[in-house]
């Protein structure tokens, strides 16, 4: 049971790989189940929500400190970075990390016309000059766990006029993460916010919003949604609205719940919850002989033990194998005696 709300989750196998997609709520299956049940049955209420939508874009801006015009719903991290992508001029200097999730690199190299650069994690903000227009990168990257040194970054990229994407999929959740300090963020929420698949958010400054063109708006996108159903829009929502992808009303109708249990929780207990148990692991990794990749992240990665997954997997414990390491991730659901069990296979 998981150990700040049991009655919430009860897996049954030792599930470390929140990094790879997290477990739903009981609370968030129930109500994926309602709205497909009234699909079924033919119900008005099994269409889907639009205020259910609303409401879930009203708590993922409390969870990470903007105000709701600033966010727009959607159901993929490379959607929202394609909209990025098509606004940077052509020549535009684009800065990545190495080794960086392909979703936040990959709108921007299709491109063509676009000048890509990448640099080590820990010497990206010494590579961001005066050429550079947008630097692109991972609050918390996926392969390893690895925090960014958002304080360095955004120093760099303030100093020389370039703007930030930070991408928190693998922070909002678990790590306090402020929005509001970056031009864009992008968050896959089927992972530390525990949504279905098929969620996802932008955030947008109101001074980056003027750069974006909506280019898949549809008729959410209109100042007056319901009567901007035919024909073309006559005005543009005035907020982030107007780069709304159409919902997936499943994935939404279960967010809602996923956000509210987080929000009921708290990011501060959530973070020592799960920092707490990979500090834990940490150390009985070092007392096995393994070093895993520094930090202090939810996220712990082994070098060289990729190969021990499947091992893993037979016993009922489930990590990543993820270049190279072994990735396992603590979460809400994981208690002490999960960590112990790993340890324990580990250690043969």
């Amino acid at each position: 049971m998981g150990i700040i709300n049991g009655a919430e989750f009860a897996p049954t196998s030792t599930y470390l790989d929140t990094a790879k997609c997290g477990l739903l709520p009981a609370r968030a299956v129930e109500a994926v189940q309602r709205l497909a049940a009234g699909n079924a049955a033919g119900r008005g209420d099994g269409a889907g929500d639009f205020g259910i939508v609303d409401a879930v874009r009203e708590s993922f801006a409390r969870i990470v400190g903007v105000p709701g015009g600033r966010v727009a719903n959607g159901g993929s991290v490379a959607v929202h970075c394609g909209l990025i992508a098509a606004a940077q001029p052509p020549g535009a200097e684009i800065l990545f990390p190495e080794g960086d999730f392909s979703s936040i690199i990959n709108p921007f190299v299709v491109r063509g016309d676009l000048k890509i650069r990448f640099a080590p994690l820990e010497d990206l903000a010494e590579a961001v000059r005066p050429t550079t227009s947008l630097v692109v990168y991972s609050a918390v990257q996926s392969a390893d766990g690895r925090i960014a040194d958002d304080t360095a970054l955004r120093g760099a990229a303030a100093a020389h006029g370039a703007r930030i994407l930070n991408d928190a999929t693998q922070a909002a959740g678990w790590l306090p993460f402020d929005a509001g300090a970056y031009d864009y963020t992008v968050t896959g929420a089927f992972k530390w916010l525990l949504c279905p698949r098929g969620t996802s958010f932008l955030t947008v400054s109101e001074e980056a919003q003027e750069s974006l063109v909506p280019l898949h708006a549809g008729w959410m996108a209109s100042a007056d949604s319901w009567h901007s159903t035919y024909g073309p829009l006559s005005e543009l929502a005035a907020d982030a609205r107007r780069f709304d992808e159409p919902p997936a009303f499943l994935a939404y109708h279960g967010a809602a719940q996923s956000l509210a249990y987080i929000e009921e929780t708290g990011i501060e207990a959530v973070h020592a919850h799960d920092t707490a148990l990979a500090a834990r692991y940490r150390a009985g990794l070092a007392e096995l002989g393994h070093e895993p990749v520094p930090g202090g992240a939810a996220i712990v990665a082994v070098p060289g033990l990729a190969d021990k997954e499947p091992e893993l997997r037979r016993a009922g414990i489930f990590t990543s194998a993820r270049a190279g390491h072994l990735r396992a991730s603590f979460h809400l659901y994981n208690t002490e005696a999960d960590v112990d069990r790993i340890l324990d296979v580990l250690s043969g």
